[in-house]
């Protein structure tokens, strides 16, 4: 019963697609793929990631400040129907709740993607829909962000290894200096076929954003011609990082529907709930370390106090 519920919600209904999607990144080698499938499989009993929308962080404070300092949300979809997921990378502090709450948060924006975003995006445009975009804003990036590389880890070798090809393509906009330095060192580290899905954009991206998907749905961050993200102004209701967003409330309402549907008493006493992953070294845990030394190096050069490079644009990436 728990393995069948566990293979359900990683298919959705399309085993084949799925089948596809760990082939490919085991580079279609099938025992490989496979291992990577059954592991997946045992690390999702074994933490109970099945219920994982039924259990709220709490007290509700503790959720807001989640929100507050882990940004990411749902700003809308592309042409294509695709959900376009917003992440503030530069300014996300991470620094309001414990390492679990914030591998619990991410886990759970995982599941409602493909457990709940994602099904309806399949029903509303009449074909499966199995992908995302994400936009990721670097405004505010620093040094700093050294203190986070245990828990960026910890969630690259999550996505890694249980959410394979899941997102179509990565959009990097507001690019500071530190974050196009260390770019030059890790993009020889990443796979041709993971370069391929990463786009450097000039700016806050707009314009060229603007060819896949609607105004409406850009990030709030893209909507201004000029460079930062509207996180540091007045974002107001088209903050998608907001827990008062239409995405966050509804996912907000159904983890508490959830909750209330089924007795979950055990799980809150387990206490570890989820476990930690494991660090492994995938193609992301290998740049996230990567990255580590390079922020080293370049700690004391004057460089990092420019601004976004305005020209900064690799075709092809």
């Amino acid at each position: 019963m728990v393995v069948n519920l566990a293979v359900l919600n990683v298919h959705q209904g399309y085993p084949t697609t799925t089948m596809m999607r760990y082939l490919k990144a085991r580079e279609w080698c099938v025992p490989k793929a496979y291992k990577m499938l059954v592991d997946c499989l045992n690390w999702r009993i074994q933490n109970h990631i099945d219920d994982i929308l039924k259990k709220p962080i709490l007290p509700a404070d503790l959720y807001r400040a989640v929100r507050d300092s882990q940004l990411v949300g749902l700003s809308g979809y592309s042409k294509e129907g695709l959900p376009v997921f917003a992440i503030g990378v530069g300014l996300s502090t991470l620094d309001k709740a414990s390492v679990n709450h914030y591998v619990q948060s991410h886990i759970q924006i995982n599941e409602y993607r493909d457990r709940v975003i994602l099904p309806a995006a399949t029903k509303k445009n009449g074909r499966h829909i199995g992908k995302c975009v994400k936009v990721l804003d670097m405004t505010g990036l620093k040094l700093s962000a050294l203190s986070h590389i245990k828990l960026m880890t910890i969630i690259t070798t999550i996505d890694d290894l249980n959410y394979p090809e899941k997102t179509q393509t990565y959009y990097v906009v507001n690019a500071p200096y530190v974050f196009s330095a260390c770019w030059k060192v890790v993009k020889p580290l990443l796979q041709e076929r993971t370069r391929r899905k990463i786009q450097i954009l000039p700016g806050c991206g707009r314009d060229e954003l603007l060819k896949i998907m609607d105004y409406d749905s850009l990030p709030h961050f893209c909507r201004r011609e000029s460079y930062g993200s509207s996180r540091i102004s007045s974002a107001g209701a088209d903050d998608c990082y907001s827990l008062d967003y239409p995405f966050h409330q509804q996912l907000y309402n159904y983890i508490k529907q959830q909750a209330l549907s089924q007795e979950y008493a055990t799980l809150l006493k387990q206490g570890c709930f989820p476990r930690e992953a494991a660090i492994v070294d995938t193609e992301g845990t290998k740049v996230v370390k990567k990255l580590e030394s390079e922020l080293h190096k370049v700690r004391d050069l004057n460089g990092l106090t420019h601004p976004p490079l305005n020209c900064l644009h690799i075709s092809g990436a």
